[in-house]
């Protein structure tokens, strides 16, 4: 495979034209997908910081602010408004008690696996427009992306 290197000029280009398109094509995407998210009862915000505690397991405050890229009186309030909802469970870190460590409950998990469900059922509604051959491309496609996503440095 060939790398795309920044002295060649026309590969540049060519991956500056495929990250544009790929850009818009996934920011189009998601905006339409997220609309399924209404029916969780919870907002956008509290939605993507259980996705982190559910796939990437039980957090500090601060490495989920930071997983966010947001600051942490923001996490914290987002995190109490998980806590009512009884979707996260908050507990003291065993080797520091000054941290907290907040994980998703069991009910958190099911609200997160229930959307992601709906986000799928929703595209996959509209998948069904394309060819096979078409859908061989687009999971062609995501092959790649997945690939490029565990090289990201």
């Amino acid at each position: 495979m060939t790398k795309v290197k920044p002295e060649d000029p026309a590969l540049r280009g060519e991956a500056l034209a495929a990250a544009a398109r790929l850009h818009s094509a996934a920011i189009h995407l998601l905006r339409r997908v997220r609309k399924q998210d209404a029916a969780s009862g919870i907002g956008p915000a509290q939605l993507s910081a259980l996705s982190v505690l559910v796939f990437a397991g039980p957090q500090t405050l601060g490495s989920l602010a930071a997983a966010e890229q947001i600051k942490s009186p923001t996490m914290s309030r987002i995190v109490a408004a998980l806590k009512r909802g009884r979707l996260v469970d908050i507990t003291r870190d065993p080797h520091d008690a000054r941290r907290m460590r907040i994980r998703p409950t069991a009910r958190g998990t099911r609200l997160l696996q229930q959307g992601r469900r709906r986000r799928i059922e929703y595209l996959a509604a509209h998948l069904d427009s394309l060819t096979s051959k078409e859908l061989a491309q687009l999971g062609a496609a995501a092959e790649i992306l997945e690939r490029l996503l565990r090289n990201w440095h």
